[in-house]
C-alpha cells in the first residue's frame, strides 16, 4: 500500500466511524454527547502520522480522529462511547475523556494547553526526546490561560507543537465574530514561529508537519501551526445553525477525502472503501455486544 494509499485509508477511517456515531446516536445507541470530525481528518492524519513513537498527542473534545490517526483501535472507541467495559477506559470516560499510551483528550477547552506545555517541559527535563502536539479549536484561542501558557512554552523553551484547527466556527458563532486581529500574530507575540495553511490537502498537511516536529525536536522550541479547516458536521449532534447551501459548497470544493481519492487508482480506492466498511461494522457490532461498565468503585 502507497503512503497516498494509507493515508486515505485512515481519513476514511476516521469519516465513516464519526458517521456512525451520529447515525447511531439517532437510535439511542449512544447517550451524552459527542463531537465529531467530519471535514477536518486531513489535519489529524496529517499531522499526527508525523510524530516520533514516543512523543504526546493532547487533544480536546473532538478527539475521535485524534485517537483514530495515533493507532487507536475503533472498537475500543466504539466501547468507550457505549459505556462498555471494553472502552478505553472501561466506558467510564465517554466521548471527551480518553487516555491510550501517550494520547490524552480532556473536554476543558483551554485547560489542555497549560497541560501540554507542562508535559513538554517534563520531557525537557527529563531529557528524553520526546515532544508534544496539543490541538486546539478557534473558539480556544478566546481563553485566558492559553496565552501565559504561550508565555511559558516560549521562555522556557518547551518542545511543543501548538495545532490550531480553524474550521472558522465556534460551536454556533462565526469565528470572525469573537476573534479580533491575525491568529498568528497571537503566537509571534511570545516569539513563537507560526505557519498558517489553508487547505485540505492530507500530503501537504504532512510535509509541513514533518517538518514543524523536526523543528521542534531539533531546536527544542515550540512552533505553532495554523489549519483552515471546516467541520461538515454540527458541533455536537444536532446544533449546526449554518446553512445547508453553505455546508454542502464546502464539502463539494474542500472534501479531503475527495481530494486524495481522486488520485488513486479506482480499483484500489474501492478496494479501500470496501476494507474500511467492513472494519467499521465489525468494530461496531463488537462493542454493541460487549457488557456494560461497572458502576462499583475500582472495578
Amino acid at each position: 500500500m502507497t503512503l497516498e494509499e494509507e493515508y486515505f485509508r485512515d481519513m476514511l477511517r476516521i469519516r465513516r466511524f464519526e458517521e456512525t456515531v451520529l447515525d447511531e446516536f439517532k437510535r439511542g445507541v449512544f447517550s451524552g454527547t459527542t463531537h465529531t470530525s467530519l471535514g477536518q481528518e486531513a489535519d489529524a492524519v496529517g499531522v499526527i502520522r508525523q510524530l516520533l513513537p514516543d512523543d504526546i498527542v493532547v487533544t480536546n473534545h473532538r478527539c475521535h480522529g485524534h485517537f483514530l490517526a495515533y493507532g487507536g483501535d475503533m472498537r475500543a472507541l466504539f466501547a468507550e462511547l457505549m459505556g462498555r467495559q471494553t472502552g478505553i477506559c472501561g466506558g467510564r470516560g465517554g466521548s471527551q475523556h480518553i487516555h491510550w499510551k501517550n494520547l490524552y483528550s480532556n473536554g476543558v477547552q483551554g485547560g489542555i494547553v497549560p497541560i501540554a506545555t507542562g508535559m513538554a517541559l517534563a520531557e525537557k527535563q527529563k531529557k528524553s526526546d520526546a515532544a508534544v502536539a496539543v490541538f486546539i479549536g478557534d473558539g480556544t484561542l478566546g481563553e485566558g490561560v492559553i496565552y501565559e501558557a504561550f508565555n511559558m512554552a516560549a521562555l522556557w523553551s518547551a518542545p511543543l507543537l501548538i495545532v490550531v484547527e480553524n474550521n472558522h466556527i465556534a460551536q454556533t458563532t462565526p469565528t470572525q465574530c469573537v476573534l479580533a486581529g491575525d491568529m498568528r500574530m497571537r503566537f509571534q507575540a511570545f516569539g513563537i514561529p507560526a505557519l498558517e495553511l489553508d487547505t485540505s490537502d492530507v500530503m501537504e498537511i504532512a510535509s509541513q508537519a514533518f517538518h514543524l516536529m523536526q523543528e521542534v525536536h531539533e531546536e527544542v522550541a515550540p512552533r505553532a501551526l495554523i489549519l483552515n479547516t471546516q467541520r461538515f458536521g454540527p458541533h455536537s449532534k444536532g446544533d449546526d445553525t449554518r446553512p445547508e447551501g453553505e455546508v454542502a459548497l464546502m464539502k463539494e470544493q474542500r472534501d479531503p477525502i475527495t481530494i486524495m481519492e481522486k488520485r488513486l487508482d479506482v480499483i484500489a480506492a474501492a478496494a479501500i472503501r470496501a476494507e474500511v466498511e467492513a472494519q467499521v461494522k465489525e468494530a461496531f457490532e463488537q462493542a454493541l455486544s460487549d457488557p456494560l461498565a461497572s458502576m462499583e468503585a475500582g472495578s
